[in-house]
């Protein structure tokens, strides 16, 4: 188990080289990056002071150097010029958009970006999981063609229509100001216990606009897999031998039926992450998911960077849990030696 970890560690390690490799070189083919754009602009408009102080950040920051030693220097793995460092050493790089370190661009974005996206997961399941099960135990009921209609019914809907609906019949009855995460008093406050609360009421619209489409298709999915587990033989001769049908379902149909949505999790909340950028800016919510496009447009290039491998390492940390996961919920599923 200990050699399985390694081998594991070491090939997320490799994994996110390759991402990091691959994400600097597409944010910096396009031609021109964010400085080099500012500086046309101020030469255009005669302004030789504000082009002076640009040229000066661009041979600060060696993005005059050749690409690769630039990427090398973003990671770490290469001196930078004035002392930068990179990634593994704990800098995230500078925002010239912002002309603020990446750290303090981001700042609470990162962790309220985590906690929308865990509080999607957490709803998705809590409702897609005991609808799909009454689902399946009672096919070809009008309650399973209630679950269907609702299926195709939050698979088609919009969701910035669905948000802004929301959002208008939140401020209507509660009161809940509209947009956010929290009270606009609390913008620039510290983190107290009003905060939090007003946090936790402003995430109920996001969560549930964010959260139908997945709720919706897993419902399907999870109903498919357990009507298919439910007509095999062992579910049959459980049932035979007088096992109850509740323990019947869930102590072997609903376990295998589990395996394609937790082999999902490595994709999961990546897919929160980019899937939910028009919501966040159609509800102003501060995530990362508006940064990260205003950087790619602009061509920030370690602001944009920095998120996508932000992302990237959700990706394969999610990876591992689920192969973990699997190999406890499955016992079909063995580890093999390394």
């Amino acid at each position: 188990m200990i050699r399985y970890f390694a081998g594991r560690i070491v090939t997320m390690a490799i994994t996110l080289l390759i991402i990091s490799a691959v994400v600097f070189f597409i944010i910096k083919l396009p031609p021109g990056d964010f400085l080099t754009n500012q500086i046309a602009e101020l030469r255009a408009q005669g302004d030789a002071s504000a082009a002076v102080k640009a040229e000066f950040l661009v041979r600060q920051f060696g993005l005059d150097r050749p690409v690769w030693e630039q990427y090398l220097a973003w990671v770490g793995l290469w001196p930078g010029p004035s002392g930068f460092s990179g990634l593994l050493q704990g800098n995230w790089g500078w925002s010239f958009e912002y002309d603020r370190a990446v750290a303090e661009v981001l700042g609470d974005a990162l962790w309220l970006t985590l906690v929308l996206n865990l509080t999607t997961v957490i709803f998705v399941h809590a409702v897609a999981i005991p609808i799909a099960i009454y689902s399946a135990r009672n096919q070809y009921s009008l309650s399973d063609y209630a679950v269907t209609l609702f299926g195709y019914l939050g698979l088609a809907t919009p969701s910035f229509l669905l948000a802004l609906i929301l959002l208008y019949y939140m401020n209507h009855w509660f009161g809940v100001s509209i947009g956010g995460l929290y009270d606009p008093q609390y913008a620039d406050a510290p983190w107290t216990m009003p905060k939090v609360l007003s946090l936790m009421e402003h995430l109920i619209v996001p969560t549930i606009v964010i959260g139908l489409g997945g709720t919706a298709a897993m419902i399907r999915r999870m109903r498919a897999n357990l009507l298919d587990e439910l007509g095999k033989q062992y579910y049959v001769t459980a049932r035979a031998k007088g096992l109850p049908p509740r323990k019947a379902l869930m102590k072997y149909p609903f376990r295998m039926a589990l395996n394609p949505f937790i082999a999902d999790i490595g994709n999961l909340l990546p897919q929160l992450v980019s899937g939910s950028v028009l919501v966040s800016l159609v509800m102003s919510l501060p995530t990362v998911g508006p940064i990260l496009l205003s950087a790619l447009k602009t061509q920030d290039q370690y602001l944009a960077g920095f998120i996508l491998m932000f992302v990237a390492a959700l990706t394969v940390i999610g990876m591992l849990i689920s192969d973990l996961l699997l190999a406890w919920l499955d016992p079909r599923i063995r580890l093999g030696e390394s």
